[in-house]
C-alpha cells in the first residue's frame, strides 16, 4: 500500500470530501483562477502526487513542474482542459465523473429547448417590468415543442437522456448523428423512435438542433456558417456541451438574418461570458452560466466520485472514472 501523498486541490471541495482526502494524505488547497492563490498553486506542483479540481487548463508546460504526479481527478465529465496525449505519455491517470451528471444536464438542455421555443424569459420579463397590461398577442406567441423534430448531434449518455425526454415525454421524432449508430440494446425503448442519419439530413430536417458533442480537434468550430446555413429556416439551436464547438460570430449572423429563430446556450467559447459579448443581451438568445450540472445533488455526487477516483488511484487501484484514452 503506497504511503501518504501530497494532493493539490485546485477547486473547492465539499468539506466532507476534503476531509476524506486529508485523513489519508497531505493537502494543499490553492485555486489558480484566483490571482492571490496562483503562486501557492504553482509552488505546490513540484511535490504534488495528485491533483483534484476542474475548469482550469492544465498545460504540458504547467504539468512539467509536477514530476511526481500520478493522477489528475477532474470534477467534470468533459476533459478538454487536459492534455490527453501528454498524460498518457507520462503514465498519469486522468479521471472524470461521467454518469452522475447525465440526467441533470439533460434536464437543463431540455429546459433551454422549452424556454427558447415558448419565449419564457421574454414573457417573464414582460410581467416583471409591469408591461403585461392586456392579453398577449401574436407578436409574443411562442411555438409548440410537442411533436416537433429534434436533431441531436452526439448520442452519448446525455444525448440519449435528452432523446428519452423528447421522444417519450413530448412525442418528438428524434434524429441523431454520431460516428456510429447506437446499438438498439443500448437505446432500449428509444430504439424504434430515434433514427441515426447523416449530419446534413439532421441539420436540414430538425426543428431543434441540439449539440451534446464532446470537444475534440474534429468538433472544434465545426458548427460554423455552413452548418447554420444548412439548418432548417426557423430552427432553434441549443448548445449544452462546449462553447468552442460553435463559431459564435456565425451563430449571431444566423440569428440576426432571421434564418434561426433562437438559441439556448449554456456554454460559450470564453467563460464567464465577457460583458461586451453580443450573446449576453441578444433578444433571441437564452444564455446560462454553464449550469448543466449545477444542482446541489449532482455537484455533491460529482465531488464524491472525483474524490473516490483520486483516492483509488493514489492507493494503486484502478479508479472507476478513469478516462479510457488517457
Amino acid at each position: 500500500m503506497p504511503g501518504p501523498a501530497h494532493v493539490l486541490v485546485f477547486r473547492e471541495l465539499p468539506p466532507e470530501q476534503l476531509a476524506r482526502i486529508q485523513a489519508q494524505h497531505r493537502v494543499t488547497m490553492a485555486n489558480p483562477r484566483r490571482p492571490e492563490q496562483r503562486a501557492a498553486f504553482e509552488a505546490a506542483l513540484p511535490t504534488a502526487h495528485g491533483l483534484i479540481g476542474s475548469s482550469y487548463q492544465l498545460t504540458p508546460e504547467l504539468l512539467d513542474r509536477a514530476p511526481h504526479l500520478r493522477v489528475v481527478s477532474s470534477i467534470s465529465v468533459g476533459v478538454d482542459n487536459y492534455p490527453l496525449a501528454y498524460l498518457r505519455g507520462r503514465g498519469i491517470a486522468l479521471c472524470h465523473t461521467p454518469g452522475v451528471l447525465t440526467e441533470t444536464t439533460a434536464d437543463l438542455i431540455f429546459a433551454l429547448l422549452l424556454a427558447t421555443s415558448r419565449r419564457l424569459v421574454e414573457l417573464a420579463q414582460l410581467v416583471r417590468s409591469g408591461q403585461w397590461t392586456s392579453n398577449i398577442g401574436p407578436s409574443l406567441y411562442g411555438h409548440d415543442v410537442h411533436g416537433k423534430t429534434v436533431g441531436i448531434l452526439g448520442m452519448g449518455r446525455i444525448g440519449q437522456a435528452l432523446a428519452r425526454r423528447a421522444a417519450l415525454g413530448f412525442g418528438m421524432p428524434v434524429l441523431y448523428h454520431s460516428r456510429q449508430p447506437v446499438p438498439p440494446e443500448t437505446l432500449g425503448p428509444l430504439a424504434p423512435l430515434a433514427r441515426h442519419v447523416p449530419r446534413d439530413e439532421l441539420l436540414a430536417r430538425a426543428d431543434f438542433v441540439v449539440c451534446t458533442l464532446a470537444l475534440t480537434e474534429d468538433t472544434r468550430a465545426s458548427l460554423d456558417a455552413a452548418a447554420f446555413a444548412a439548418m432548417k429556416p426557423g430552427a432553434i439551436f441549443i448548445n449544452g456541451s462546449r462553447g468552442a464547438i460553435v463559431d459564435e460570430v456565425a451563430l449571431l449572423a444566423a440569428l440576426d438574418s432571421g434564418h434561426l429563430r433562437a438559441a439556448g446556450l449554456d456554454v460559450f467559447a470564453a467563460e464567464p461570458l465577457p460583458l461586451d459579448s453580443p450573446l449576453r443581451t441578444h433578444p433571441q438568445v437564452v444564455p446560462l452560466p454553464h449550469a448543466g450540472s449545477a444542482t446541489h445533488e449532482t455537484r455533491q455526487a460529482m465531488a464524491v466520485l472525483a474524490t473516490d477516483n483520486l483516492l483509488s488511484a493514489l492507493a494503486g487501484r484502478l479508479p472507476a472514472g478513469r478516462v479510457a484514452n488517457a
